[in-house]
């Protein structure tokens, strides 16, 4: 998987790492047991530095996306991923607050919100529904 990041953004780097590898296990881009690149290789092929991703690496561990050890490195969660929780949408309404807010102060109405989130749903369902068809 290519993991890219846009410097000119205002989203921090570690976040649009951790976005990248949570989208990449979604598309099945990344696999169950598949190793991500180290730390410093990582930081070097970003051009970033190491404690940026390493920060990024931390933050996936903490939320059950990957095994982190001394000899294998980072590794996407081998297992289940835990289920949507009642803390899990805490945390998934905190994030979509500010979202909301924003669409709602560009005149998105409900509807508009709700049919782009549909569309992306759509959008990374469908590819698992590619890969299980190859």
């Amino acid at each position: 998987m290519l993991l890219q990041i846009d410097l000119e953004s205002e989203t921090p780097i570690y976040t649009q790492l951790v976005q990248c590898v949570i989208e990449g296990i979604a598309m099945k881009e990344l696999r169950p047991g598949e190793a991500l690149p180290s730390v410093r290789s990582l930081a070097e092929d970003l051009g970033i530095n190491l404690h940026t991703v390493n920060k990024a690496y931390q933050l996936l561990k903490q939320e059950g996306y990957v095994l982190i050890n001394r000899k294998q490195g980072a590794v996407i969660q081998p297992g289940a991923f835990p289920p949507a929780d009642d803390s899990y949408k805490l945390r998934l309404r905190s994030q979509l607050r500010p979202l909301v807010a924003d669409a709602i102060c560009r005149g998105m109405t409900m509807e508009q919100f709700a049919e782009e989130s549909r569309m992306m749903f759509a959008e990374l369902l469908a590819k698992e529904e590619e890969e299980k068809h190859e």
